[in-house]
């Protein structure tokens, strides 16, 4: 098997060989379905509710979908605004700093007060978990323009929104897609969050619900559910990041 074939066959290994000691760690240590339940009995538990995960994760990833593309807009926006100008990074950053600092299971109830229970929670949650990563990367990106380039752009006669346009944003873009393989993942925490407290759909209120009635095996089967979703979702950003960002990645060791 040449490197190639390794690689491309080493998350399939090591997926498969976590389960497995996973699955012997229980059974030598005889550890009970209730504390820690098999990756078998958290197949089975996947297969027996198939149509409830299948209906409550399509619900989850249209929250978090939505949540993630709102950041994506103000993150970009913002980034920009902050990277552009000394004045507004001084005088917004630690406003946004000291607002990503506030756990956000705490502005769930205030939002289930202004929106009541729904999807909306859900969305806003996730949108406000996930936009300080894309903010701050595209805004490092915009800001890290060396001195020298610019002062060759203002003498060809290019604007400051023309160094922005053409220099700023395709150097930032290899800082925005890696903040977007972090918000995407952030954006799952806040929907799945609010769904568990604000909502009566979705993997997190199906979690809510399996808790209650202790049905553990369930419980894990909503977790896998979700990193399925999770990876599929990196995965396509990693993906396009790839296609649009490959002047950037410069060692065989690059992320993808």
């Amino acid at each position: 098997m040449n490197e190639r074939m390794l690689l491309k066959a080493a998350p399939w290994i090591f997926t498969i060989g976590f389960f497995l000691v996973w699955e012997a760690v229980c059974i030598a240590l005889g550890v009970s379905s209730y504390v820690l339940p098999r990756p078998s009995a958290v197949a089975q538990a996947l297969w027996d509710y198939r149509s409830q995960l299948a209906f409550h994760s399509a619900h989850t990833l249209w929250m978090t979908t939505a949540g993630f593309i709102l950041a994506v807009l103000f993150g970009l926006v913002m980034g920009m605004a902050l990277g552009a100008s000394r004045l507004v990074h001084a005088g917004t950053y630690p406003l946004l700093v000291g607002f990503n600092a506030i756990p956000k299971v705490a502005v769930v109830p205030i939002l289930v007060i202004w929106f009541g229970v729904g999807w909306l929670p859900a969305v806003l949650t996730a949108f406000l978990i996930s936009f300080f990563p894309i903010v701050v990367n595209v805004a490092t990106g915009l800001a890290t323009i060396e001195p020298e380039v610019e002062d060759v752009m203002r003498a060809l006669g290019a604007s400051k929104l023309d160094i922005i346009l053409k220099v700023g944003v395709p150097r930032s873009l290899p800082y925005f897609f890696g903040s977007l393989k972090v918000a995407i993942t952030l954006a799952y925490v806040g929907s799945v969050i609010a769904e568990y407290n604000a909502s009566n759909f979705g993997i997190g209120n199906l979690m809510a619900r399996a808790s209650a009635d202790f049905n553990v095996p369930l419980l894990f089967a909503a977790l896998i559910a979700l990193g399925v979703l999770g990876v599929v979702l990196y995965a396509l950003t990693a993906h396009v990041e790839a296609r649009t960002t490959r002047w950037a990645q410069r060692s065989q060791f690059a992320a993808g």
